[in-house]
């Protein structure tokens, strides 16, 4: 990965899957030139859940996000590219969809802030510890070109 690059996770939650979006949102965060280079299709363990969520935890909302999160199947990823956090973040759209652009996966599919399809890293580092809960490095393939980032980001 060069300096120029970095990673970012970026989930489909329970909603997303039962709406059948999950091609959608690779397709926009594609299209806007990150390259996946990680992909899973899980039931989350509550365990996962939690560790995902620590820094809600004591929150009112907390208990509510984990029974979401777990009840039932997401998609898992990681996206690899010149800034790869606000890229997809952008993509994504705002946390609660009454505020996300149209434009948005938010904003053109989803009315609730609690069934906001998609979740995305809001850091670097929170990327880089998002991505290590998921993920093995094993599992993350970054040796394959994307021969589109030239035409996307330039030399």
């Amino acid at each position: 990965m060069s300096d120029m690059e970095e990673r970012t996770f970026v989930a489909v939650k329970p909603d997303g899957v039962q709406r059948g979006l999950v091609g959608e949102v690779i397709r926009r965060i594609e299209a806007r030139g990150l390259k996946l280079i990680a992909l899973k299709f899980v039931q989350l363990p509550l365990e996962v859940a939690l560790s995902h969520y620590c820094e809600h935890e004591g929150k009112p909302f907390f208990d509510d996000l984990v029974k979401y999160i777990t009840s039932g199947p997401i998609v898992t990823m990681a996206f690899q590219g010149k800034h790869a956090v606000l890229i997809a973040r952008s993509v994504i759209g705002a946390t609660n969809p009454v505020q996300a652009a149209m434009g948005t996966i938010r904003g053109d599919f989803a009315a609730e802030i609690g069934r906001n399809l998609v979740h995305g890293a809001d850091s670097v580092e929170n990327a880089k510890r998002e991505i290590s809960l998921h993920f093995k490095d094993s599992e993350l393939i970054t040796t394959w070109h994307h021969t589109g980032e030239q035409w996307i980001f330039g030399s």
